[in-house]
């Protein structure tokens, strides 16, 4: 019987389009899944062309500005971004400018042109397809905090308005000023994710000490019950981070920062120029010394007191005056690893007890000692560069103890772990990047 021609092709289509489906369906199940699991994230492969392997990952940027006291600050933070990890920090840029965002108080159109030209440095480093999904913060600290509330909120709206164009991922709460607690927690967060502490590993996590200009911050994991019982209700705070749930001791001292205090050692009052000439005669500083000094764009004259007893124990009783029952104590602290950061840093570079580029350990009886013998070998042609020496180290190691840390207490020096730096701008775009992730909004 012979076969219609008709039938034939109808049969021989059928197998075609049967034989193609199983082809399709065969490739589709061989391909990866991502599209589900990965986070919505652009990749970048703008750094790194001649890496097939890096143009696989996918990468976040954050740009965070720093408004401290004494100056401003860029860091832009590229993150490795994975499913269900942590973010891994790949590369961090960094430009700092003087003056300080308050320095602007009183003109905040001149405030623009730092602004700008630390976001230049930004759209440098960012690849331009990016610059919509990055987010873009600024963050102010103790230097805003001491201003005047309406003139720190002109400085703000000055701020989001130069944000508000510059083509970043930007909203106006994007823009504040920080919060101490706030501040404490974020440097926390940094340190702590720079030695390994917060990707569930086994590494104990390591207390923070910072002292910047206008105020001072210590925050630390709890672990001893009666420290909750016993602290202060605003002195405690819970986070959770990359799945894990953190209970912190954390406190900013506003007015206690290393150059505020210093004010006040001399005998100013921050924000209330004295009437008439701005002089200020301290025993903390040689006897035959006289010099300017600028302090929230205040100029001071500042004179030593007449030579008397040893200028070390007159410092000393002043700067004790100054703090006493200001800073509360916390027994946890002696049993602790603890970091310390900007002036402790600075101060000890002064006296010659780490290196400055690569930090080092130094004991809180360290700077007693560096403080007497400063103190006490002080005449004014020597210290034309240190005039306030002994008065910042007498202060550092009074406000050391009165936060109980004992004399030989030990404590660990860094600017920077494994090249990144040791700032609370990490650990703040960190909590961005996390919000980003869950709720699509820092």
């Amino acid at each position: 019987m012979r076969f219609p021609k008709l039938a034939f092709i109808f049969m021989f289509v059928g197998c075609l389009v049967v034989y193609l489906t199983y082809v399709k369906r065969h490739y589709d199940d061989s391909k990866p899944l991502v599209s589900d699991q990965l986070p919505q994230y652009k990749m970048d492969t703008h750094k790194h062309p001649t890496s097939a392997h890096v143009a696989s990952e996918n990468f976040q940027y954050g740009i965070m500005f720093d408004a401290g006291s004494t100056g401003t600050r860029i860091h832009i933070f590229k993150f490795q971004m994975e499913p269900n990890e942590a973010p891994k920090l790949a590369h961090e840029t960094f430009k700092a400018i003087k003056p300080g965002l308050s320095a602007y108080a009183d003109d905040p159109e001149k405030s623009k042109e730092g602004l700008l030209t630390l976001l230049k440095v930004a759209k440098e480093t960012v690849p331009e397809t990016l610059w919509s999904s990055s987010p873009l913060m600024l963050r102010a600290t103790a230097g805003l905090r001491l201003l005047p509330g309406e003139k720190a909120t002109i400085l703000l709206d000055k701020v989001r308005e130069v944000f508000s164009e510059s083509l970043f991922f930007y909203r106006p709460e994007s823009v504040s000023i920080m919060d101490g607690t706030d501040e404490g927690m974020s440097a926390w967060i940094t340190i702590n994710f720079l030695i390994g502490a917060l990707h569930g590993t086994e590494t104990p996590t390591v207390g923070m000490l910072d002292l910047g200009g206008g105020s001072t911050q210590i925050t630390f994991a709890l672990q001893d019950e009666k420290t909750i019982q016993t602290s202060p209700i605003d002195y405690v705070t819970s986070f959770q981070m990359f799945n894990i749930s953190h209970a912190l001791y954390s406190h900013s001292y506003l007015g206690l920062g290393l150059m505020s205090a210093r004010l006040a050692v001399l005998g100013g009052i921050e924000a209330q120029p004295l009437p008439g000439p701005q002089e200020l005669i301290s025993p903390c500083l040689a006897s035959d010394y006289s010099g300017q000094w600028e302090h929230a764009e205040v100029l001071y004259t500042v004179k030593g007191q007449k030579a008397g007893e040893p200028i070390y124990e007159s410092c000393l009783r002043k700067v004790e005056k100054m703090i006493y029952k200001r800073v509360r104590k916390t027994e946890e602290v002696k049993d602790m690893d603890f970091y310390a950061f900007s002036y402790y840093y600075d101060r000890a570079v002064d006296l010659g007890l780490i290196d400055e580029i690569a930090g080092g350990t130094v004991r809180v009886r360290d700077y007693i000692e560096g403080a007497k013998k400063v103190c006490n070998n002080m005449s004014a042609g020597g210290i034309k560069e240190t005039p306030f020496l002994c008065l910042d180290l007498t202060y550092i190691s009074v406000l050391l103890q009165e936060l109980d840390f004992p004399p030989d207490k030990e404590l660990k020096l860094a600017r920077q772990i494994n090249n990144m730096e040791t700032s609370w701008a990490l650990g703040a775009t960190f909590q961005c990047i996390e919000s980003l992730r869950k709720h699509g909004m820092c």
